[in-house]
């Protein structure tokens, strides 16, 4: 029995950091991150991008990606809330890792960043095909631009790239203005057209185009102009967030510090965008912002304030919740005007949008439809950047009973008047014809 409880002691002194550190949706920040490296040395020369979110609370664990160790989850329950693969050119994942693994990972609701190169292996490429990107086929293509490239007095094939095509959402990328162009060296990739939920958030210029540097185009080469995406991201419907990118030395402490200027352009700036890009773009990957949460769903009639098994027809009722925003520290309320409700049994009869108080709290009222049967509250909220809601309550609607109807029904006094005008019709008709010679 005490060899039992020794075991059972030292089980939960080991698990107990992994359940303290685990994901909360009250504290979506304070999240273990695994990261995945080719080489030790990556994490020296990508040391600022990793102070970075060092700075901010996260718990960065480093490992080789061949390491025959790592798992991401013991006992069915995983043991960190994000992944991070800057291992490029791994061929296979040690341990139990695999690309079912990770899909499963992210399918389980938590976040994951690619970052490829021209060294990027079948395994990248199969992970970032598997969350809705094509990489280049061949596998020495880079992105080329001959009108967009950053001018350097070593780089002469214009795969240096100061793209500053960014997607127009404060959400995503932060609502200052980045200034400098951001850096690119890398491969390019497509969307794939069939999932919509993939955004490119940095483009390529309409003069770009993907191929072999160090060799001549013999036939048009696959990916050209704005089609190409530099860096997107992707939202699944379980509100985990991705980001995949074909270029690890954007990362980069280089790249970070280096000063750049894009071609065509006077302006000379001392540092370029990088830093000040990737991680605004790393605070919403991982739900430092655009992260909402509801709260408080009530609904009730006007003249009452608890809720009611069920509603009779043309009743009047009230609906609210509160909506608040993830600020990276707190829990602010959230203020927007096209949050909307709907009263839906097979299709929604009532579509109403929820006015606010400035204060997180968001409320309609209207009538019950003259419909009985089985309705529910539904808000289905989706906005670019921000978390998805989907909140459904579900309330059975009954008819008058046989007592409830009112005794004279407006509507039918033409009825009644032409029943009472057709009686006193037949009296009048009836007294002449008997008493008239």
């Amino acid at each position: 029995m005490g060899k039992f409880w020794v075991i059972f002691v030292a089980s939960i002194s080991i698990l107990l950091p992994f359940l303290c550190n685990s994901f909360s949706p009250e504290t979506p920040t304070d999240r273990r991150v695994l990261v995945l490296l080719d080489d030790f040395a990556v994490k020296s020369s990508h040391s600022s991008y990793f102070n970075s979110l060092k700075l901010r609370g996260f718990d960065l664990d480093f490992k080789l990606a061949d390491d025959p160790k790592i798992a991401l989850q013991r006992y069915g329950q995983y043991l960190y809330d994000a992944l991070i693969l800057f291992c490029p050119s791994v061929e296979r994942f040690g341990g139990s890792v695999d690309v079912a693994a990770i899909i499963n990972f992210v399918d389980s609701g938590h976040d994951l960043i690619i970052a490829a190169d021209v060294n990027a292996s079948d395994l990248i490429r199969e992970v970032a095909t598997e969350c809705g990107v094509d990489f280049d086929e061949d596998p020495s293509a880079m992105v080329i631009d001959h009108t967009g490239y950053a001018v350097s007095e070593t780089e002469g094939d214009h795969t240096l790239i100061a793209s500053d095509d960014f997607i127009k959402s404060d959400v995503i990328i932060g609502s200052k203005k980045i200034e400098a162009p951001v850096l690119f060296q890398g491969i390019g990739h497509s969307l794939n057209p069939v999932n919509s939920l993939v955004l490119k958030v940095l483009s390529a210029s309409p003069s770009a185009y993907s191929a072999n540097p160090l060799s001549k185009l013999s036939t048009p080469p696959s990916l050209t102009g704005s089609a190409i995406s530099l860096v997107s991201v992707v939202q699944a419907r379980n509100n985990a967030r991705i980001l995949i990118t074909g270029s690890l030395s954007m990362f980069s402490n280089r790249f970070f510090r280096s000063g750049v200027q894009k071609s065509g352009s006077s302006t000379k700036y001392e540092k370029s965008g990088n830093e000040q890009f990737l991680t605004e773009l790393s605070k919403w990957i991982f739900h430092e912002r655009g992260h909402l949460k509801a709260v408080n769903v009530k609904h009730h009639k006007v003249v009452e304030t608890d809720e009611p098994a069920l509603y009779r027809i043309n009743d009047e009722l009230e609906y609210s919740v509160e909506i608040y925003e993830w600020s990276g520290t707190s829990w602010e309320p959230y203020v927007t005007d096209d949050v909307q409700v709907q009263f839906y049994m097979m299709s929604p009869y009532i579509l109403k949008t929820l006015s606010n108080d400035k204060k997180g709290l968001y409320s309609a009222s209207f009538k019950v439809p003259d419909v009985y049967g089985v309705f529910q509250f539904k808000v289905e909220y989706q906005k670019l950047g921000y978390t998805s809601l989907s909140l459904s309550k579900q309330i059975p609607v009954r008819p008058y009973r046989h007592n409830e109807y009112e005794r004279f029904i407006p509507t039918a006094y033409p009825y009644y008047g032409a029943a009472f005008s057709t009686m006193a019709g037949f009296f009048i008709f009836s007294f002449v014809h008997l008493y008239n010679k």
